[in-house]
């Protein structure tokens, strides 16, 4: 799966407030929710805090991919946000967290799971992503990023 393909352009906010990672995790569950009447932002809470709490999703280089696996989801959902702040998400690097993306996979999608997470680090390793990404004026600029991205990823896999 693509990764624009795990999201619509009403499953990105490009300046999302949230005071603290529990109230991020809270705006990204609804956010997962958009255009996807399968997903409950409660469970979708609940998978991104369970995971969250076994250690910080902040993989360093201001990103970071809450991720976990929700019983009875029919296909893997994502949600994309730029923070309107950069916050303390626990990272690996101890620097500010600014771009977000949620990633919820079925319960029992292990190989996809691990396949779209080396996707989402493939994207966000590369400093130019980041600030393209950054840069965005626009929901529909960041999912035609993505889609854009998406293309050299299948190209050069």
């Amino acid at each position: 799966m693509r990764l624009h393909e795990l999201l619509t352009e009403h499953r990105i906010d490009c300046a999302i407030s949230a005071g603290s990672k529990k109230r991020l995790l809270e705006k990204l569950s609804e956010l997962l929710q958009q255009d996807a009447p399968e997903v409950d932002s409660q469970s979708a809470f609940q998978s991104l805090f369970d995971r969250e709490r076994l250690g910080s999703t902040g993989v360093g280089n201001g990103v970071a991919l809450p991720h976990g696996r929700m019983a009875g989801l029919p296909r893997a959902i994502g949600a994309f946000a730029i923070l309107a702040e950069p916050m303390d998400y626990e990272s690996v690097d101890n620097q500010p967290v600014k771009l977000v993306f949620a990633l919820l996979v079925p319960e029992e999608a292990t190989e996809e799971h691990l396949q779209l997470l080396a996707q989402l680090a493939k994207l966000f390793s590369k400093e130019e992503n980041r600030e393209q990404l950054l840069n965005a004026r626009s929901c529909e600029d960041v999912y035609n990023f993505l889609r854009t991205f998406d293309s050299g990823y299948q190209q050069a896999s």
